[in-house]
């Protein structure tokens, strides 16, 4: 059950480009402000490089997985986000373009019906792009300058939009090239602290061209948000706290909003306590799928949400391709060396029917990788490694055995590299630009879902495989497109949409200063606010955003909401239990909706337990969570009962295992009585329900309160998609 809870101005939810410059605008501002943040914190040095931290390098707290990547897999599209204090920022290329003028699109029509509209101008963002600049401090790839001069992909990408006729541009990188702004750029140089200091405490140095930024930049040549607005957040008296998740929001019927969230630590997910924090001003940045997430699970506790929640998502258009094996015009391998550099240097920009070009307008940026995945792009050529390695130990072999005096073998260990041809002259591709925003988020038996075909924007992907095959044909080399893409499937880390801003509610979720209709200091700071693609990448756009959010609450006071909270829709039922003890149970739902909102999905049990030596007791304070969300393949029901000193703790394993077993699966709690509060044991074994029970059992259901069949109806769907999940929807 929740802890005691505290009160403050403003919670800010993530701490993405959209969180972490509202925490600064409003601790800037004087006001109290906490930032939840689901991540740890990482100082330079302390990204994940080996093998074995790689592999744990993912979030997944129900797995026991605390990492820096988060993948959210759907029909058609997979997203890669980040989970750290920072954001994207600690896993992103460091592009800060602005959308282009022209792509605020106003009322264009979709092939497949509506439109996408932006109602506000590039216009109202300049000021704001000027803000985030300055504090982020980007600046361009130096290429004339030594030894940046050398970064081959750099000029192979200016070479091919020379010979194509396209617009080349070396756009603003958020990485530190020097040890102060202005100063000469140089490679692993000690970088100035700003006035505001580094939250981190941990000297960084200058970029070293290691190709590293999408991995976490140990260096902390980024000027990624944790050594910007977050450590001038701090500084201005912002609240960070990390490992802190956020479970679910609600509006307070008298203005201001409740934040219940868990702090992750060693313990099983389950044994998690709840704590509740409320406000008057609720920021939410938790990313374009997290934020999405939040508010189409607790959409039942913000009366006169707009029903457009979940529409206008898109991945920014987001596609990756390669350039393989490139030649110059006599033969020769062209060096591309996509591991030296930072990841992105370069980008070429396809004009839109809206600015001069046709279709929907793209850009194609170089795509650099870590310099230690050379090593493994070398070693999918397999057949030529083993017959050079055969070759070289044969070589040593007849020397030994005749007797042979040679020593130096420089060449022949030459030799064993090859020619090394595939790394040397390949390339990523990363596309992106303004696909259509016609993909729907929505909750799907407890899971988020996406809606998203590639097939209304096939135009727009063929537009950006015809660039990036022209500059593989430019550069001497083959093209291959996206491995996934024969399965109809893309990979963005640019997710969009979900509370599409607008300029009335019946077309979007917020107003244009990202104020949600309806619900007064509720915000939408992130990707989620966008109602379309931006073209470039959006970091930029999404952190202006933020700024001009902040500037209009902070002329605004918080104000009451217009709405007046119906009452919660309550559902009990009893259970009776026998085995080695008997166990007789009332469970109690104050609150359907959030209840199955509720990841946790936790609800009250009372009633008696009686065992052949213990005697009979009552049960007080327990707790049931039919199906906590907690990742695996098995899903659970879990039971702790308290009564005088001890405490029945018990689960239900549901799993698909051979032959029929939904029937003991979901009857049968495997239990054990501990002593508290040290966990003793006492004693263990099964108890179940047997089929008469059962039947007597659906009669004991009642519901109370408003919206009776609905609340029925979306706890039998919680119950019975599970079933369905584990039993058919694995095998189908």
């Amino acid at each position: 059950m929740p802890s005691a809870h505290e009160h403050v101005d403003v919670v800010v939810v993530g701490s993405g480009f959209g969180g972490s410059v509202a925490a600064y605008r409003f601790a800037e501002a004087g006001l109290g402000t906490v930032l939840l943040e689901r991540g740890r914190a990482y100082a330079p040095g302390e990204f994940p490089r080996t093998p074995a931290e790689m592999a744990r390098n993912l979030w997944d707290p129900g797995a026991g997985l605390h990492g820096l990547f988060d993948v959210w897999s759907f029909t058609g599209i997979d997203a890669i986000v980040s989970s750290g204090l920072g954001g994207g920022s600690l896993i992103y290329a460091n592009v800060l373009l602005r959308k282009d003028e022209a792509w605020f699109v106003r009322d264009q029509a979709l092939p497949g019906g509506g439109v996408e509209d932006w109602p506000l101008t590039r216009a109202d963002l300049d000021p704001h792009y000027d803000r985030v600049e300055r504090m982020i401090g980007p600046v361009p790839y130096p290429l004339d300058r030594k030894p940046f001069d050398r970064t081959a992909k750099t000029r192979a990408m200016a070479e091919a939009a020379d010979r194509l006729g396209l617009d080349l541009r070396l756009p603003p990188l958020a990485v530190s090239f020097a040890s102060r702004p202005g100063g000469v750029p140089g490679p692993g140089l000690a970088i100035e602290d700003p006035a505001y200091g580094n939250l981190h405490g941990v000297p960084r140095l200058t970029c070293r061209l290691c190709g590293e930024c999408d991995i976490g930049c140990n260096d902390g040549a980024k000027n990624s948000l944790d050594h910007t607005y977050l450590s001038a957040a701090k500084d201005q008296g912002a609240d960070l706290r990390v490992r802190h998740e956020v479970r679910t929001i609600a509006a307070r019927d008298h203005g201001g909003y409740e934040v219940r969230y868990v702090i992750h630590d060693d313990s099983p997910p389950d044994r998690l306590p709840v704590h509740v924090i409320t406000c008057d001003r609720l920021v939410l940045a938790a990313g374009t799928l997290g934020t999405s997430w939040l508010l189409l699970r607790d959409r039942d506790r913000l009366p006169g949400i707009s029903p457009t929640l979940g529409t206008r998502f898109s991945g920014n258009g987001d596609l990756l391709g390669f350039v393989l094996r490139a030649v110059t015009p006599d033969g020769r391998p062209r060096p591309l060396r996509g591991s030296h550099g930072p990841v992105i240097t370069s980008a070429i920009r396809v004009p839109d029917e809206a600015d001069g070009g046709t279709g929907r307008g793209h850009y194609v940026e170089d795509a650099g990788y870590p310099g230690f995945l050379d090593w493994l792009v070398e070693a999918t050529q397999w057949h030529g490694l083993s017959r050079r390695a055969l070759l070289f130990a044969l070589s040593r072999a007849q020397n030994r055995l005749t007797g042979g005096g040679r020593t130096a073998i420089a060449a022949e260990l030459a030799a064993l590299f090859g020619d090394v041809e595939l790394s040397e002259s390949s390339l990523p591709l990363l596309g992106m630009g303004r696909d259509i925003p016609d993909g729907r988020l929505s909750v799907r038996r407890g899971r988020l879902a996406a809606d998203w075909t590639t097939q209304t924007s096939r135009r727009y992907f063929e537009e950006v495989r015809a660039t990036m095959r022209a500059v593989a044909t430019v550069l001497g080399g083959e093209f291959q497109g996206n491995p996934l893409g024969a399965m109809q499937q893309v990979v963005t880390v640019h997710p969009l949409g979900g509370a599409p801003m607008a300029d009335r509610p019946e077309r979007g979720v917020t107003d244009a200063y990202g104020e949600v209709f309806g619900l007064p200091g509720l915000y939408v700071a992130d990707g989620a606010a966008l109602p379309g693609p931006v073209g470039p990448n959006p970091a930029l756009t999404i952190a202006a955003h933020a700024d001009r959010l902040a500037d209009r609450a902070l002329c605004t006071p918080p104000r009451r909401p217009a709405f007046v909270f119906a009452p919660p829709t309550r559902l009990s039922f009893t259970e009776e239990m026998t085995g080695f003890c008997t166990v007789r149970l009332t469970i109690e739902v104050d609150d359907v909706f959030r209840f199955v909102a509720d990841p946790d999905h936790e609800a009250r049990a009372t009633g008696t337990i009686d065992h052949p030596l213990l005697g009979r007791h009552a049960i007080t304070g327990g707790t049931f969570r039919l199906f906590p969300d907690e990742g695996g393949v098995t899903r659970h029901m879990r039971y702790r009962l308290p009564f005088g000193t001890l405490c029945l703790i018990g689960h239900k394993d549901v799993r698909d295992d051979p032959g029929l077993d939904l029937w003991p699966d979901t009857t049968t709690l495997h239990a054990r009585i501990v002593g508290l509060p040290d966990g003793e044991p006492i004693d263990e074994g099964e108890i179940s329900i047997g089929r008469a029970a059962f039947l007597e059992q659906l009669t004991t259901v009642r519901v109370t309160g408003p919206r009776r069949a609905a609340a029925l109806a979306a706890f039998g769907r919680l119950f019975a998609g599970t079933l369905w999940d584990v039993y058919a929807g694995q095998s189908a």
